[in-house]
């Protein structure tokens, strides 16, 4: 099992080395140990704020647990290093049943009442007072007009967010079907999203779900402009309502553009992923809790490097305009995307695993 440590549930103000509160990721259901290194070093290189995360190798009481990877839980602390002393207010919105609406969740605007958005503040990681909680409200009621939203939205940060959501290709996220799994940041009325939770990133939250493809090639060739299906994104208004407008859209382009050439054509991406595993490998070797193999580790690390090359390959060839950009585009005309049948995305660690 994953770990949590607080260091100022009994000891108020209570931190170690500054933190106040990180988990001890087993990376459960990531064969590479990699998924969620990655894509916060993604993040990263996108300029979004992101937990600090480290591998470490944990005992308790003497015995050994294994390879874990330590992140930094988004709270008072991590507010404080990100945006200063002066900083505002952190929320995990979260839905308490996937049968509900949850269109608090999906930042839906529906009345004017606070209370009636408890899936967000709920899950306040700070302490909102009542002006606090209205303003945030009255914030998602600009984001829903789609009008005048850099009045209530940071949109530099949430397109340079989503230039790193859409490459990764993370289901269990805002833009999949559960449309959780971020930290949504407000300061002054302004809105921000803030990355979260991708052991199943990297298309392996669909397989075992039968309204999901389960083809690398689905995966690998996610349309830029329609990253989800339909009735999702109708109810995805940080996304869609941004994207409604052109110059935002051709801001997003322009980052998505720079992520595949400085992260990917210029070789960090591959420098990263061999480095981390050249350091890890020798502990996933002697991992006495591990979920798999040390061949398998090997495989996945292997394919999660294939898996992004190919990923970078089609977003280049959508942002040239040699592949359908749009999920309608694509269905007229199949033979223009990337082939992506050289690799499994089982093989990387996935849903269905939970059986």
């Amino acid at each position: 099992y994953s770990l949590k440590l607080e260091f100022d549930h009994f000891l108020d103000g209570g931190t170690y080395h500054g933190l106040d509160k990180f988990s001890l990721d087993a990376s459960f259901q990531d064969n590479s140990y990699l998924k969620t290194y990655l894509a916060y070093d993604m993040m990263d290189a996108m300029g979004v704020p992101v937990p600090l995360c480290a591998y470490a190798w944990v005992t308790v009481n003497g015995t050994p647990w294994g390879l874990f990877l330590a992140v930094e839980e988004p709270e008072e602390a991590f507010a404080r290093r990100v945006y200063g002393l002066e900083y505002g207010q952190l929320y995990q919105p979260d839905y308490r049943s996937l049968a509900e609406e949850n269109a608090d969740v999906h930042l839906r605007y529906t009345t004017d009442e606070p209370e009636d958005y408890p899936g967000i503040f709920e899950n306040a990681k700070l302490d909102p007072s009542p002006a606090d909680r209205q303003r945030l409200v009255d914030s998602l009621k600009i984001l829903n007009s789609g009008e005048d939203l850099e009045t209530a939205v940071d949109v530099e940060q949430v397109l340079r967010y989503f230039v790193g959501q859409v490459f990764v290709m993370n289901w269990d996220s805002y833009l999949g079907h559960t449309g959780h799994n971020y930290f949504l940041y407000e300061e002054d009325g302004i809105l921000s999203i803030l990355p979260w939770d991708y052991n199943l990133a990297f298309g392996t939250y669909a397989l075992g779900r039968a309204e999901l493809p389960d083809d690398a090639g689905a995966y690998v060739n996610l349309p830029i402009d329609t990253p989800a299906a339909p009735e999702v994104l109708a109810e995805r208004p940080l996304f869609t309502n941004l994207m409604a407008h052109g110059d935002y859209r051709e801001r997003y382009h322009g980052h998505l553009d720079e992520l595949v050439q400085d992260y990917v054509e210029n070789g960090r991406l591959q420098t990263t992923v061999r480095q981390a595993e050249e350091l890890i490998a020798p502990y996933v070797a002697e991992d006495p809790t591990a979920f798999i193999s040390f061949e398998e580790f090997q495989l996945s690390v292997d394919t999660l490097e294939a898996f992004c090359l190919l990923r970078a390959q089609s977003i280049r060839g959508q942002l040239d305009g040699h592949i359908p950009s749009t999920l309608e585009g694509q269905a007229a005309a199949p033979d223009a995307l990337v082939d992506a049948s050289s690799i499994h995305i089982e093989d990387m660690g996935e849903l269905s695993d939970l059986e």
